[in-house]
């Protein structure tokens, strides 16, 4: 078997015709959709030799969410409120 030719990469298959789209040829027309709907992130590759699959990356950030959420505010430290105000 021949291998078929590499055809440009900004070029139509001999197969296609123009007049067989209708309307104008965009390119990138839907990047920015996809964009906004697409929730896929990229972790660095330390981060993900933590976690064998998705499951244990949910669990680890809801439970990171959980604690952030029940942890009472930052108050000020024991020694400055035993101070007494200068008179």
């Amino acid at each position: 078997m021949k291998k078929a030719k590499q055809t440009k990469k900004d070029e139509l298959r001999t197969e296609y015709k123009r007049s067989d789209f209708s309307g104008s040829l965009v390119r990138g027309k839907y990047v920015k959709r996809l964009r906004e709907s697409s929730n896929i992130i990229v972790l660095k590759p330390e981060v993900a030799e933590a976690f064998p699959n998705e499951e244990a990356v949910n669990t680890a950030l809801l439970s990171l969410i959980k604690l952030a959420q029940t942890t009472s505010r930052r108050t000020r430290s024991g020694s400055e409120r035993s101070k007494a105000p200068a008179a």
